[in-house]
């Protein structure tokens, strides 16, 4: 069997997460109408927007700001991205992320964006590299609390609220870190016990 070269091997997920966001972008409005996390259609159950809302952007502006993050983030964790690992940890946050905002923000009626879920992938990044014994996964974490903190205390940018035409989610990037994390954890004590 032919193995995948080093730079493919590890960047393959991130790679397929952007080029669904980019369709997805293609066909606005009808992608955002039916793949958008909506509550009211969620409650209908439409279940797939759990996962499907995180693929989903408001404009360009926010498209650009959200594969920024996914390209910094393979920069920063790129050698833990074995592709399935990185698609199982990427769908995980976006169920974290939104049955975070479903059950603990019920104010919040439709999001859209990749954030929450690289929020997780960011904090599950950060405690790889811990694991590994690299000192920056502690930096990482302890930056990405403060953020999310902060946020949560002082809300979000009115700046990035005006260019992506949308209300930063702040919740949502509390859950997908939260959310990371948990992976992180449950992943590490299954290992531990095989």
């Amino acid at each position: 069997m032919m193995s995948l070269p080093f730079s493919l091997k590890y960047s393959a997920g991130p790679l397929f997460i952007a080029l669904c966001s980019v369709v997805a972008f293609f066909f606005e409005p009808m992608s955002g109408n039916y793949l958008a996390y909506d509550r009211y259609a969620i409650q209908g159950l439409e279940t797939w927007r759990i996962v499907s809302g995180n693929i989903v952007h408001t404009n360009g502006y926010h498209l650009l700001l959200n594969l920024a993050g996914l390209a910094l983030l393979w920069a920063l964790h790129g050698e833990h991205y074995r592709i399935g690992l990185y698609l199982k940890v990427f769908v995980w946050c976006c169920l974290g992320t939104s049955v975070g905002l479903y059950f603990f923000s019920p104010d919040l009626i439709w999001y859209a964006g990749l954030s929450g879920a690289l929020h997780g992938i960011f904090a599950w990044g950060a405690c790889v590299d811990i694991k590994e014994k690299m000192k920056s996964g502690w930096l990482l974490l302890i930056g990405l609390a403060i953020k999310v903190g902060y946020e949560q205390i002082d809300g979000s940018s009115e700046q990035v609220a005006n260019l992506i035409d949308a209300k930063v989610a702040v919740d949502a990037h509390l859950f997908g870190a939260l959310t990371g994390i948990a992976i992180f954890l449950l992943m590490f004590i299954t290992a531990k016990r095989k």
